[in-house]
């Protein structure tokens, strides 16, 4: 892709979740704005690939590595082997999170009709569900900004971009812990870009609408048709551009908030969405 984001070239940058489907989208952007590019991801077999790939395709040096976001001591060690092998970190991207099974309601809705399945409702999810995915998306945010920021203070520069979601502004039915999640991580953004404003950090996050990816896909496609499933379709029709938005779609969005562009932006979460958040239904 052409990218004209020359003040981003030499930079370093790291992605949480980059072996993800969104995480290996802006990794490939930032290798072609010609940053140097850390995949940092629990599977890192796939971290590894991603970024030898990517980093044929892009010319730029893009590095694979294993690292928890929910555990310091891994992001600790995977931040020395970036500085030593990329050098000090300008960008952070916490693209690691997601929704489980465990904290998705099978109901949409409950009602008198719908009693006899409370257990199907809200009141039959584990707490151990709710904890596995608010951790994920809020702590796996929260504690690699501690990691990778602490540097960056020290130099007083760099941008902290977070990935948020549309349902963090409107949440969606079935999925409470994956909606409060982003929400906490909304709020964290405009905290934290306050705390850090004038350290010469800038924080901000990206709220895609609705994208394909592997945490969603068992709530939005039939498995036995290979269309989209009854809520996939209620989806589109609320979605004014009447498609899922394709992770390439969040490059442009990404490069402009790290670059010197959006130098006077931060402690927003601007949408991605195909005009969901300006839809009333009607």
């Amino acid at each position: 892709m052409n990218n004209p984001f020359n003040d981003l070239k030499n930079k370093v940058g790291v992605i949480t979740g980059g072996a993800g489907v969104i995480g290996t989208a802006l990794a490939h952007a930032l290798g072609s704005a010609g940053v140097k590019t850390a995949i940092l991801d629990i599977d890192l077999d796939k971290a590894k690939k991603n970024a030898g790939e990517l980093s044929s395709l892009t010319g730029t040096k893009i590095i694979g590595l294993k690292a928890n976001v929910l555990d310091s001591k891994s992001l600790e060690k995977a931040h020395s082997q970036i500085i030593k092998e990329l050098g000090p970190v300008d960008f952070l991207i916490n693209g690691a999170g997601g929704n489980a099974q465990e904290a998705t309601t099978k109901l949409e809705e409950l009602t008198e009709e719908s009693f006899s399945e409370i257990e199907d409702s809200f009141f039959g999810l584990p707490p151990e569900g709710f904890e596995k995915v608010f951790s994920l998306n809020f702590l796996g945010t929260v504690i690699p900004t501690k990691v990778f920021g602490r540097e960056m203070a020290k130099r007083k520069q760099g941008v902290i971009l977070n990935i948020s979601s549309m349902n963090s502004f409107k949440p969606l039915t079935r999925i409470p812990a994956y909606s409060a999640a982003k929400a906490s991580v909304n709020n964290f953004t405009q905290w934290l870009a306050v705390h850090l404003a004038k350290t010469g950090i800038r924080v901000n996050a990206i709220a895609p609408g609705f994208f394909l990816t592997n945490q969603n896909r068992f709530l939005v496609m039939d498995k036995k048709t290979g269309d989209y499933s009854p809520r996939g379709k209620k989806i589109i029709a609320n979605t004014p551009m009447g498609k899922f938005g394709h992770p390439d779609d969040l490059q442009g969005t990404a490069l402009f908030l790290l670059s010197e562009m959006s130098g006077f932006i931060t402690g927003i979460i601007l949408p991605v969405d195909g005009g969901y958040s300006a839809f009333g239904g009607v």
